[in-house]
């Protein structure tokens, strides 16, 4: 039996649905639920579905490295926490700066400097205190800049490392992205076993095409048994498209990450 728990984004699968029956069909099968932008979504609805939703987008809107960012994204985070609590949701998920519909940064960098450093350092210092007295953890995800999110700072799963153990708070955590570390970093396993401390959650899909595993490269089973080797009891969440039919693609999930 694995000791961690399994999650799939409600975002990327069973897209003919309805997003309500989304939500349904993947509590019915076993998994807690993840949805990105809350502001979409009849949240009444959803909490009807008693399903276990296990992440969110934790903002509408900010960023982490400029001063006025930083407060519409801390200003927007406190908004996302009550959403949070009518869900019962336990983690909220931020990036560098704000994601437009393609993914792209809403305020792009070319390079990022010292003072962008100590600025988002501060903003997630004070993002992880808005946590703490919500009793929420947000956590902070690595992104790849080479196919899916050029221009995006703090990107790489080096940088949401330092940031996260520079803030040293436990509502603070890594969302852990693998599918974006294996496009811009690779070396899955050691960067599992050195994130470990600081993980909130894994989330993967396969590279290329970011579909359930065994579509692509990676050797999702290997990395199953690193978490289990480690001891990791979080969530493991397919933020992926389905190759083909979705629930088919959730049986390929659950099977990689299966003992």
């Amino acid at each position: 039996m694995s000791s961690y728990r399994l999650a799939a984004s409600a975002e990327m699968l069973f897209l003919d649905l309805p997003f309500t029956e989304r939500v349904r069909r993947i509590a019915g099968l076993g998994f807690e639920v993840e949805i990105w932008d809350w502001t979409t979504k009849d949240v009444d609805a959803l909490v009807r579905t008693g399903a276990a939703f296990s992440s969110m987008t934790g903002y509408v809107s900010g960023t982490l490295a400029d001063p006025h960012g930083a407060e519409e994204l801390l200003r927007t985070a406190a908004e996302s926490l009550k959403v949070a609590e009518q869900l019962d949701c336990p983690r909220l998920n931020v990036h560098g700066t704000g994601l437009d519909g393609r993914g792209l940064p809403v305020v792009p960098a070319e390079r990022v400097t010292p003072a962008m450093w100590l600025t988002a350092a501060r903003t997630l210092e004070r993002l992880a205190e808005l946590g703490e007295r919500a009793g929420r953890v947000f956590t902070l995800e690595n992104l790849n800049t080479a196919v899916d999110h050029p221009g995006t700072p703090f990107a790489r799963a080096a940088d949401t490392i330092a940031l996260v153990e520079a803030v040293g708070s436990p509502h603070l955590r890594l969302n852990l992205d693998l599918y974006h570390a294996q496009i811009g970093e690779g070396n899955l396993v050691q960067l599992v076993e050195r994130a470990l401390p600081l993980i909130g959650e894994v989330q993967v899909a396969d590279v290329p095409g970011r579909c359930e595993p065994g579509t692509g490269e990676i050797h999702h089973p290997a990395i199953a048994a690193a978490l289990h080797r480690l001891g990791y009891t979080g969530v493991v969440a397919l933020e992926g498209w389905a190759s083909g039919d979705p629930a088919a693609a959730l049986d390929r999930f659950r099977a990689a990450f299966s003992p």
